[in-house]
């Protein structure tokens, strides 16, 4: 028997959509996930784990720079020994942790043996003295984020993952080599303001968090924003055709959801675990 067809008497509806016309009404029911499976189990959601000790969360926060330092090194977002991570001890608070080498505000070696980094003293120490709320912070030179950082310009708001950086993130503009004082770090820490990222022109991406795991995850995120915007500039000069921003309704809305610490820290949990799996949990020791 031959195939049939049926054909409707309708207009086809076309894939562009003249966005001066009038939308009809739309109801939209915001989708409520449950806490539970079908039989009443508990789902277990991953969250910041409670500590019973200082002590406690220590040995965590060193634990989850030791993975910062080898998820960033898998990505090559280092320049030779250019490019650091830090976080705040929980026990002296105006420490902090780099490459788990305790250093006090004044730059002093308090645990380990090896020389500090003098740009990322300047850089983290002054950043930790104005942001009280900020206990992780990351820079490096990585290839999109110095390439994006000649521009001297903030990220367009044009996808989803750029709304991370949503009236948060600043371009600090004065260049003046490597940054070997505190005055400089002093700069820099006031364009970061009260952000979470900062592109500083000619030189790299600099992230903070409320722990090394969302710092880690919005530097991530911050240097494949770069790349997409390299990419729909080049694509757009050579095309003709205009890039479509987000508008700020939808972009307000969206980085309330997408942009908060919890989200950060939940996002690097699956890098986190990627390192226990190729490294059989050695760097926990």
């Amino acid at each position: 028997m031959a195939p049939s067809f049926v054909k409707e008497d309708r207009p086809i509806s076309s894939a562009i959509v003249n966005k001066n016309e009038p939308k009809p009404a739309i109801i939209v029911e915001q989708v409520q996930l449950r806490d539970r499976t079908v039989t009443g189990q508990q789902l277990h959601i991953r969250q910041y784990p409670k500590f019973d000790s200082l002590e406690e969360e220590r040995l965590y926060r060193k634990q989850h720079l030791a993975a910062a330092f080898r998820v960033f090194a898998d990505r090559g977002f280092y320049e030779g020994v250019a490019g650091h991570i830090s976080v705040r001890d929980p026990i002296l608070t105006d420490h902090f942790f780099s490459d788990l080498i305790l250093v006090n505000e004044d730059g002093n070696v308090v645990i380990g043996t090896e020389p500090i980094n003098s740009a990322a003293f300047a850089i983290h120490s002054e950043i930790y003295k104005a942001r009280p709320n900020v206990n992780a912070a990351c820079h490096a030179h990585s290839v999109y984020g110095k390439a994006f950082s000649t521009f001297g310009r903030e990220l367009d708001m044009m996808t989803q993952d750029a709304l991370h950086f949503y009236k948060s993130h600043a371009v600090y503009q004065d260049f003046r080599g490597v940054v070997l004082d505190r005055e400089e770090g002093i700069n820099i820490a006031m364009s970061l303001g009260d952000g979470k990222a900062a592109i500083l022109q000619n030189h790299g991406l600099l992230t903070v968090g409320e722990n090394v795991d969302e710092a880690a995850f919005w530097f991530i995120s911050l240097d494949k924003t770069c790349h997409a915007q390299l990419l729909a500039d080049a694509a757009s000069a050579g095309s003709g055709y205009k890039k479509i921003m987000v508008s700020e309704e939808e972009a307000e809305a969206t980085a309330k959801l997408v942009g908060g610490p919890d989200k950060g820290w939940l996002a690097f949990q699956g890098y986190y675990d990627e390192q226990l799996a190729k490294t059989n949990g050695s760097f926990l020791k």
